[in-house]
C-alpha cells in the first residue's frame, strides 16, 4: 500500500505579490513582522523535519534596486493594464526596500534542512492577462533562474505560478526550461480560470476552507502526471489567522486535519500552501496554528506512515527510470 504524503509549498513574495492589489505605504510594518516571523517558521520546519518548497519571486532575491535592475530580463511585460507590471509599479513609487528584497532570508532558508528554493517567476508574472509580449514569460523564468544560480548556486526545478494562472502554453514553456514540477489548481469550478476573478468565486473558495463545498482534495501519488513537468494540484490554501473570525479559526484547522488524516489513511497526497506574509498580522497566533498542523502531521506519520515532501522531492520520487527526456 502507498504511504500518504504531505506536500507544503509557500509563495514567498513580500510585497511583490500584492503590489497590484494593496498599497505598500502604511503597510510597511506588516512586512517587517513577516521578516521577523520567517526565521521562526524555518525553525519550526527544522524541528519537525518538514520538507517545504519556498516558491520565491526572483526580484526578492536581489540586494537592492541596482541589483534588481541588473538581473531584470531584456523583455518586460507589455500588459494592456500596466497595473499588473511590477516594473511599472516600482518605477512609479519609492517603496521601502525592506518590503521587497530579502536575500538574507533566502540564505537562511537554504541553510535549513529540507527547504527547497522554487520559482514564483521573476516579477510575479501574470500569464493570463492581456498584452503578453512574445517570449516575455520565457525571459522572465530565465531571469529567475539566473539570479538563483548566480547569487545562491541553486538550480530551481519547481514552479508555482502567481495567482495560480497557467495554461497549456505556460506548462509547455516550463517543460522546455526543464522545470521538474508545477503546482496546479484544485479541480473545483471556483478555482478554474483564476484570472477571471469575482466575488462569487472568492466567496466559494473562502467558504470551502471551513465547510465542504468542493471535490475531495487529496489524490493518489500515481495520479500525478509522470511526464514533464509533473503537475501537483494544490489541496488546500491555509488561510491566515483572523482574530475577528473567532471560533471559525478552529473550524479551519479541523477541516485541514480531517483532510490530512483521510489522505494518510488512504495513502494519498495532501498539498497545503500559503504565503509567509500571511503570518505578518498575527504572528504568534499564526505560528501556533502552523504548530497545530505539524503536530497533526506527526500523528499521521506515526499512525499511517505519512511522509513530508517538498514539491521537488515528491516529483523526483515520481520520475521513471532513465533520462528526463527520451
Amino acid at each position: 500500500m502507498n504511504k500518504g504524503g504531505l506536500i507544503i509549498s509557500l509563495d514567498f513574495e513580500l510585497h511583490w505579490g500584492r503590489f497590484d492589489k494593496s498599497p505598500l505605504k502604511g503597510n510597511e510594518a506588516y512586512y517587517h513582522k513577516t521578516r521577523e516571523v520567517i526565521p521562526k517558521l524555518l525553525a519550526l520546519f527544522a524541528a519537525y523535519k518538514m520538507e517545504v518548497t519556498w516558491a520565491t519571486v526572483g526580484m526578492l532575491m536581489a540586494q537592492d534596486a541596482e541589483e534588481w535592475e541588473h538581473f531584470s530580463p531584456p523583455v518586460k511585460p507589455t500588459f494592456q493594464n500596466q497595473r499588473y507590471s511590477a516594473y511599472q509599479w516600482f518605477k512609479a513609487n519609492r517603496p521601502d526596500q525592506a518590503c521587497l528584497f530579502a536575500p538574507d532570508l533566502i540564505r537562511e532558508l537554504l541553510q535549513t534542512p529540507g527547504q527547497e528554493l522554487g520559482s514564483h517567476t521573476f516579477a510575479h508574472y501574470y500569464t493570463r492577462v492581456m498584452g503578453q509580449p512574445v517570449g516575455g514569460f520565457r525571459e522572465d523564468l530565465l531571469a529567475a533562474r539566473r539570479i538563483a544560480q548566480e547569487k545562491f548556486g541553486m538550480d530551481m526545478r519547481s514552479l508555482v505560478l502567481p495567482r495560480n494562472q497557467y495554461n497549456a502554453q505556460v506548462l509547455q514553456t516550463a517543460r522546455e526550461l526543464d522545470f521538474l514540477a508545477v503546482r496546479t489548481n484544485p479541480s473545483d469550478w471556483f478555482w478554474r480560470s483564476p484570472e477571471k476573478e469575482g466575488w462569487v468565486k472568492k466567496g466559494f473558495r473562502a467558504a470551502d476552507s471551513y465547510w465542504s463545498l468542493g471535490n475531495k482534495t487529496s489524490y493518489f501519488p500515481e495520479a500525478a502526471r509522470k511526464d514533464f513537468p509533473c503537475l501537483l494540484p494544490a489541496s488546500r490554501f491555509f488561510r491566515p489567522y483572523q482574530e475577528r473570525l473567532g471560533w471559525m479559526n478552529r473550524l479551519k484547522l479541523d477541516r485541514i486535519r480531517q483532510e490530512m488524516e483521510e489522505a494518510a489513511q488512504k495513502g494519498k497526497v495532501y498539498h497545503l500552501w500559503w504565503h509567509p506574509h500571511n503570518h505578518g498580522q498575527y504572528p504568534d497566533q499564526s505560528l501556533h496554528e502552523v504548530k497545530i498542523i505539524l503536530d497533526h502531521f506527526l500523528k499521521c506519520r506515526d499512525l499511517y506512515g505519512m511522509k513530508s515532501y517538498s514539491i521537488g522531492s515528491f516529483a523526483e520520487k515520481q520520475l521513471p527510470p532513465g533520462p528526463v527526456y527520451p
